[in-house]
């Protein structure tokens, strides 16, 4: 289905130069001489490139169908945080292994056995995985709280149980589950 270049939203999929491109943000600009335009930034999923395309308000591109499904992760195959990744759908109850490539680091570090994700298909290929806003973990490794320590808003290094470094108030100890949103890596509070 075609759809113009001021129609395009973050999250679509089009095909742009015969490749298939997940848009991440786009911008309307209205120079004061000349005509207006759609700046895109958009990811190449065949490459994994990130690139910025202007676009003329009038151009029309073809839009992908890209299919959601729920899927639950699993485990990972190599036990150290580098995937494979194994996911299952939670309508067919089929098992997929995503590569690092699909879910980088800054997304793995936050799974956790039996967290339900968004994953986004095209034509049977993983492009993308959606996590939760916020998982919750329990803390593994941090510091003691100092004796007679007043409330203040210093914050301590805490290892969590996927491995991923966060920054805690000084009350959190050992054995507590912390809730920390997935796309900043922040303390949210306790679960």
């Amino acid at each position: 289905m075609p759809a113009k270049a001021t129609e395009i939203k973050a999250g679509m999929a089009l095909i742009y130069n015969s490749q298939l491109h997940v848009v991440m943000a786009t911008e309307h600009v209205k120079p004061g001489k000349g005509p207006a335009y759609v700046q895109a930034k958009m990811r190449n999923v065949a490459t994994g490139s990130i690139n910025t395309h202007r676009m003329n308000s009038s151009d029309k591109f073809e839009t992908a169908n890209i299919d959601k499904r729920d899927m639950e992760f699993l485990y990972d195959s190599s036990g150290q945080g580098h995937g494979p990744f194994v996911f299952m759908d939670l309508q067919s109850y089929e098992q997929m292994e995503l590569d690092s490539a699909t879910v980088p680091e800054e997304k793995s570090r936050w799974l956790k056995e039996n967290t339900v994700c968004t994953v986004q298909m095209f034509e049977g290929r993983a492009l993308d995985v959606t996590l939760p806003a916020a998982v919750e973990l329990e803390v593994v490794e941090t510091a003691p709280q100092p004796k007679g320590a007043t409330a203040t808003n210093q914050l301590k290094e805490a290892k969590v149980e996927t491995g991923a470094m966060i920054r805690v108030p000084p009350f959190i100890e050992n054995g507590q589950v912390v809730k920390i949103n997935t796309e900043t890596g922040e303390y949210l509070g306790k679960a």
